[in-house]
């Protein structure tokens, strides 16, 4: 499987790919996905960790040093340790979100899934995911997993991306239609 192939390119595509790679070959591909989730779910809640990421003003020592640390206590595989162990020491932690990113486009694509990104205001019910899946499988013809991200400046409503495809019926997207449309631009 090569990138070309699954749309995974730059930096974060590179070492996503041998990372996805390297956890085929050890038959490791469902921890080290678990480990990734859960890393991200961190990244998501923590703006210290955020910022850990991203602050260029951290040694290598201790960007390892934590990451080791972090990857010790939440108990992650050997694959997913040493990787995060490499891109500590290679300075490339600022590129990590983009790269579990990435192993999970790999990931869908060698289990013919296709991955829908939704945004809403709200959390979905899990009735209300069970069907948006189902319409989204009627509509594409494989299997969706779908990636839910909650912004409340939607106030209503969802975005939904699968691919290259878009659909906004974010109540925000339709007032801002509808303030231009009152102003006579649109």
């Amino acid at each position: 499987m090569t990138s070309a192939q699954t749309a995974v390119t730059g930096l974060a595509g590179r070492y996503a790919t041998a990372l996805f790679e390297l956890a085929r070959d050890e038959a490791a591909l469902d921890a080290v996905a678990e480990d990734l989730g859960r890393l991200q779910a961190m990244i998501d809640e923590s703006a210290d960790l955020r910022r850990m990421l991203a602050s260029p003003l951290i040694s290598r020592d201790a960007r390892s040093a934590a990451m080791a640390a972090l990857a010790d206590r939440a108990g992650f595989a050997d694959t997913t340790r040493k990787f995060l162990g490499l891109i500590a020491a290679k300075r490339r932690l600022f590129a990590l979100p983009r790269m579990i990113r990435d192993f999970n486009v790999l990931l869908a694509a060698s289990r013919g899934e296709t991955t829908a990104t939704v945004v809403t205001a709200t959390e979905l019910s899990e009735t209300q995911a069970e069907t948006l899946a189902a319409a989204l499988r009627g509509s594409v013809g494989t299997e969706v997993r779908i990636d839910t991200r909650i912004d409340p400046a939607l106030l209503g409503g969802m975005i939904v991306r699968v691919g290259s495809r878009m659909v906004d019926s974010s109540l925000r997207t339709k007032l801002e239609r509808l303030r231009l449309a009152m102003k006579g631009v649109a």
